[in-house]
């Protein structure tokens, strides 16, 4: 099968059919073998109902139901154990993402090479200080801190090499990283396509202001975890020696201080009348609970099943 084109969605009855028809209609002129797959997130309109009448009119269509509103991470995690096709597209269902971007997405994964392709939607019609400039600032943080050039990660419209969407593992909100995640699993070829955005036609966004400051501390998690993730020691063993330490020694500079005062006759206050010694001790304490949740981070990896999960490129017995 050449395309798996995998629809997360929440609430879009209204978009589902106009879909999945402009998606048909650009697979038959292109001639290419697909599938549709639909993820309905615990929906509460009739959008499920929508789903079952394009199923049985077609046998392109599959569909995943969620009891409950999980979030896009856990619709695009279950969508791609499903995936048929060689080359995975993601898109919205409001009909803000095209499918007449599909022929070149799929050509950038199998005749370029790509191993992910993003879609940047360079011309946006989203409320500009609402949206697109946290969102720049967000995009912005992200390249930086992943050292990969995509103006725009968060965009729904992507294309995958199927081994890439069947390795990578998508949970909480981790949709906005899978360039990085995908970088982390070793697939490093990550390209980037000018698609087009198109105005909401149904309904309204699922998603507030609060996604911002969500992303921000889920980068700060991936980039954590992929360094420090199987080594938790080299992290807070490292820190939390060296929170000691300084500890340690400052605490032996206020013991010697009093001493050499006592010896020479100077005044001198208690050790423990000095705030410097309260300072010193509570970066010990501080610096041994560091060293302890390292010793405890290396107990848990080791008993974790992926302790020893790598990727594999290619294997020769």
């Amino acid at each position: 099968m050449d395309i798996s084109v995998v629809i997360p969605l929440y609430n879009e009855e209204e978009s589902l059919t106009e879909l999945h028809d402009r998606i048909k209609e650009v697979m038959q002129e292109n001639k290419f073998s697909y599938e549709i797959i639909f993820v309905d997130d615990g929906s509460t309109d009739d959008s499920w109902n929508v789903i079952t009448k394009l199923r049985s009119s077609s046998d392109h269509v599959k569909a995943i139901k969620f009891r409950r509103n999980y979030g896009k991470s856990p619709a695009l995690h279950c969508a791609f154990q499903k995936t048929q096709g060689d080359v995975i597209i993601t898109m919205d269902a409001d009909l803000q993402d095209s499918p007449d971007e599909i022929p070149e997405l799929y050509r950038m994964i199998k005749e370029d090479g790509y191993d992910l392709v993003s879609g940047w939607k360079k011309k946006r019609y989203d409320n500009k200080l609402t949206k697109n400039l946290p969102s720049k600032l967000f995009n912005a943080t992200a390249r930086k801190v992943s050292g990969i050039k995509l103006h725009d990660f968060n965009c729904g419209l992507k294309a995958y090499r199927k081994p890439l969407a069947k390795s990578i593992e998508i949970y909480n909100d981790m949709h906005r990283y899978i360039p990085v995640l995908a970088k982390y699993a070793g697939y490093t070829k990550i390209g980037e396509k000018e698609v087009r955005h198109q105005p909401r036609k149904y309904g309204k966004s699922k998603f507030g202001t609060s996604r911002f400051l969500n992303g921000y501390l889920d980068l700060i998690t991936l980039w954590f975890l992929n360094r420090f993730g199987k080594k938790p020691m080299h992290f807070f063993g490292l820190w939390g020696s060296v929170m000691f330490l300084i500890g340690f020694v400052a605490i032996i500079v206020v013991g010697s201080t009093k001493l050499y005062d006592m010896h020479h006759g100077n005044p001198f206050r208690l050790v423990t009348e000095s705030p410097y010694f309260y300072i010193s001790l509570t970066m010990m304490i501080l610096g041994t609970l560091l060293f302890l949740a390292g010793f405890l981070g290396e107990l848990i990896s080791r008993n974790s099943p992926e302790r020893n999960h790598y990727w594999i490129e290619q294997e020769f017995d």
